[in-house]
């Protein structure tokens, strides 16, 4: 359902709001504020971040980790900003098709990106997407020293007017709203909802992916590199990441209320309601029209779901059938970072998880297949977790 994406055949009534944006600086001297993707309940008071894959403490930093067989370790922050400003500093992961990636990715595939192929450690590729719409023209290169010795703290300066790209607090690149109207549509193609942060490390390069994929990420991942060899995983390192939200005193862009939803179909910045709508399910039973459905069965807020949705909440950027992310026409499509909620074969991705074998793997961060806790394809994280931003009309 992509995230109770407003073109789907959901009913805006069965989705949940998403918690509005906190102005708020993350650091990961410990793993507390970090809550597995089968546990997660739309409580962003209990967690910072949710998690998919094996993150793991280094020091005061937190190891983003690939081992052989897996599909990396994702982590999405558990509130949403409406334009704002977010900087994450870290260090990417190296080798070829092995892909870092720092993104705002909305319930509407609205996508704002930093993404590194760790085959070209001194670029930092800059991407944007309105609604999960692919334009192979919106990505630019942004030119800096060792991206895997070096820690750089990475920006995102993304208004109702512009977004900038800065690193190191130099602008990399800068793309105004202005620039993007669509003729034909009728529209701005411009990110514009409210979107999750995302943090993630996962494999381009699998056989299971599109070739064009396959390319940009420089080829297939060597699974007995010296970092596989050395400490048995790939793996980026993040220090910190620190939200400033846009304080606008009316749409778009406030956050005076404690949710978001929309009010209509069209996924733009005016169907955003910030409101009063609850966030927190009692169990994955339930949906925004009923926030305590489990209740009556004595599902506990921990239990694994019985019944799933097809794709997470907030985690299902996209691009089309028949072509992945990078422009090649393949029967094994691949999304973006946030990729679509179907693959080119028309499979519907499984979403958040990133725990399984390559085998299963997609390519975008949000498409990278169930884990060993096969609690998506059809559970009631789908129904909950960013749950996302439909309001009940």
């Amino acid at each position: 359902m992509g995230g109770c994406d407003p073109r789907s055949s959901f009913s805006l009534n069965s989705c949940t709001p998403e918690p509005v944006c906190q102005s708020k600086t993350y650091t990961f001297e410990n793993l507390d504020g970090i809550q597995p993707n089968t546990k997660y309940l739309g409580d962003a008071t209990k967690a910072d971040w949710v998690s998919s894959g094996s993150p793991i403490q280094y020091g005061t930093d937190v190891l983003l980790t690939m081992a052989p067989d897996t599909v990396g370790t994702l982590l999405a922050s558990t509130i949403y900003m409406w334009y704002g400003n977010v900087q994450a500093r870290f260090k990417t992961s190296r080798g070829a098709g092995v892909v870092t990636a720092f993104i705002l990715l909305s319930d509407v595939k609205d996508e704002i990106d930093y993404e590194f192929v760790g085959a070209d450690l001194e670029s930092a590729q800059s991407n944007y997407y309105f609604q999960g719409i692919p334009n192979y023209d919106n990505e630019l290169n942004i030119t800096l020293s060792d991206t895997f010795d070096n820690f750089h703290t990475y920006e995102i300066d993304w208004t109702p007017d512009a977004i900038t790209w800065l690193v190191d607090g130099q602008v990399g690149r800068t793309k105004k709203r202005s620039d993007t109207w669509n003729a034909t549509t009728n529209q701005w193609d411009f990110p514009q909802t409210p979107a999750r942060v995302q943090l993630s490390l996962w494999p381009a390069g699998l056989a299971s992916n599109g070739q064009g994929t396959v390319n940009w990420a420089g080829g297939f991942v060597d699974w007995n590199s010296a970092d596989i060899k050395n400490n048995g995983y790939y793996y980026a390192t993040f220090e910190s990441v620190t939200v400033s939200c846009y304080n606008a005193t009316s749409p778009p862009g406030t956050n005076t209320g404690v949710s978001y939803t929309y009010s209509g179909y069209a996924g733009t910045n005016d169907t955003v309601v910030d409101g009063k709508n609850a966030t927190v399910l009692a169990s994955f039973l339930d949906t925004g029209l009923d926030m305590n459905a489990g209740a009556s069965s004595g599902t506990s807020s921990g239990a694994s779901p019985s019944s799933t949705a097809q794709t997470v909440p907030g985690l299902s950027g996209g691009s089309p059938a028949d072509v992945d992310s990078h422009g090649s026409s393949s029967s094994g499509s691949a999304g973006s970072s946030g990729a679509a909620s179907t693959d080119s074969s028309g499979a519907t991705a499984t979403g958040f998880s990133q725990g399984t074998s390559t085998g299963t793997s997609k390519s975008g961060a949000d498409k990278l297949g169930v884990g060993k806790e096969k609690v998506l394809k059809g559970s009631a994280f789908a129904g909950i977790v960013a749950v996302v931003a439909m309001m009940a009309l």
